[in-house]
């Protein structure tokens, strides 16, 4: 599992204690991408949207487009294709449509709500991953109902790939270590804890990076959700 870690940092001091790591750079908040680039492992670029969504106004997708041209110039950078959360199918996939930049340094994103058979279908299409993103439904990472539906779709994806395919878990880095099989994860925690007493940037990222999921799902049986 890589631990994309979000940004911006502050101050630069504290990011450049992560020389070497992967970054999270969302194009709401882009102030640090040039010194993602320049310290970083890997780079993987938001498009915004969940900032977009919690603050209620439309994302600039062509500046988005044009902004990601810029950056996918490094072979080990990735963007999320542009999404809209709590929209329906069709309107996600027209935005894959629009996607402007092919499908090797690009992942698509699937919502939690929305049928498993667009997951699967993603995950066959040769993008690099594909990320799965929570929802109003299913808010509540770690709940029961976000567990359950969780086991559902790596039950699937078992069933369906003899290989597990690379899924990136947006806001999910609080599953490191976790019994589902992410290829990536990423979250602001060092951004807004490492100040914290008795808190480092490099001591909180080598905790997190030293966490990994197992490799495959195992099948297990599905709890009905009780009403």
């Amino acid at each position: 599992m890589i631990h994309h870690h979000g940004l911006p940092i502050t101050p630069l001091s504290a990011l450049y204690e992560l020389a070497g790591r992967h970054f999270f750079v969302s194009f709401a908040r882009p102030d640090q991408v040039r010194q993602a680039h320049s310290i970083g492992q890997s780079v993987a670029l938001d498009n915004g949207a969940f900032s977009a969504w919690k603050r209620g106004y439309q994302p600039d997708w062509a500046g988005f487009y044009a902004w990601t041209d810029q950056w996918l110039a490094y072979p080990t950078t990735w963007a999320v294709i542009p999404d809209v959360i709590d929209a329906g199918t069709q309107e996600q996939d027209a935005l894959l449509r629009e996607w402007p930049h092919g499908k090797r340094q690009a992942a698509p994103v699937w919502h939690l709500d929305e049928p498993i058979s667009r997951l699967l279908r993603l995950c066959d299409e040769g993008w690099s991953r594909v990320c799965m993103g929570s929802t109003a439904e299913y808010a509540d990472v770690l709940s029961d109902a976000w567990e359950r539906r969780m086991d559902e779709c790596w039950n699937e994806i078992a069933r369906t790939f003899a290989r597990t395919p690379p899924i990136h878990m947006l806001r999910g880095l609080q599953l490191s270590g976790n019994r589902w099989p992410f290829a990536s994860v990423d979250s602001t925690d060092i951004a807004r804890n490492h100040n914290r007493p008795g808190n480092t940037p490099r001591a909180m990222a080598d905790r997190w990076d030293a966490m990994q999921c197992p490799a495959r799902w195992t099948v297990r049986a599905e709890q009905e959700e009780l009403v």
